[in-house]
């Protein structure tokens, strides 16, 4: 057991301090004191519905075959720097459908006038911004391309650096996005599995454009 320490070894202030087992008073060092973690930040969740896909032409060359189609995919910079190859979409507005939304996106982001034709499936996801939890829904569908020519400049974000068309064979390995490559499989599948599908889309956009496949 401790006894006091002697007054004059007592620290001022600290009249009652015990000196413990070898007579040295009691001291603590400042930077051993762990701080109590802080409390967690539960950020607000926000639900968030957007829609989208593909609006294929068909590919110069191919019309035959069920894999002869172009998609037009948007080139955007991360905020990292780097390029990403993805698919076009975008938040619905007012009271759109899904559908109508997919067409308003596709036509401001890639300046292609489509018409939904298949839904491909609706992809959901969560991530966190600096102020709240998101939980994203995007729904995507099969658009045949009516008419229009490729551009970014009528996109009123103004996040895509170009967009270009892209052959559906290539279409797996040029998106960024694991997501969106399953949905160009989907799509794939879709279009070898159904002819009427394939007809309704070789009667769209004429081939007055020189293809991109980069």
């Amino acid at each position: 057991m401790s006894t006091p320490a002697p007054a004059g070894d007592r620290p001022i202030g600290r009249p009652d301090v015990p000196t413990p087992p070898g007579g040295a008073p009691l001291r603590v060092d400042p930077s051993r004191i762990a701080t109590a973690p802080a409390a967690a930040v539960h950020l607000p969740v926000v639900d968030e519905t957007s829609a989208g896909g593909l609006v294929l032409r068909p590919t110069p060359g191919f019309a035959s075959a069920s894999t002869g189609f172009d998609a037009a995919v948007l080139l955007r910079r991360n905020r990292s720097g780097r390029i990403e190859w993805c698919l076009p979409k975008g938040h619905l507005e007012g009271q759109e459908t899904p559908e109508e939304a997919a067409i308003r996106e596709i036509r401001e982001e890639t300046g292609i006038h489509g018409s939904v034709q298949v839904d491909l499936g609706v992809i959901d996801y969560w991530f966190t911004g600096e102020d709240r939890r998101v939980h994203k829904v995007v729904h995507h569908f099969l658009l045949r391309a009516d008419g229009g020519s490729l551009t970014v400049e009528n996109d009123p974000d103004g996040e895509a650096e170009d967009v270009v068309w892209v052959g559906m064979d290539d279409l797996p390995d040029k998106l960024s996005y694991p997501n969106e490559q399953r949905l160009a499989a989907v799509a794939a599948e879709r279009l070898g599995s159904s002819p009427e599908l394939l007809a309704a889309l070789r009667s769209g956009m004429s081939h007055l454009e020189t293809p991109d496949h980069p």
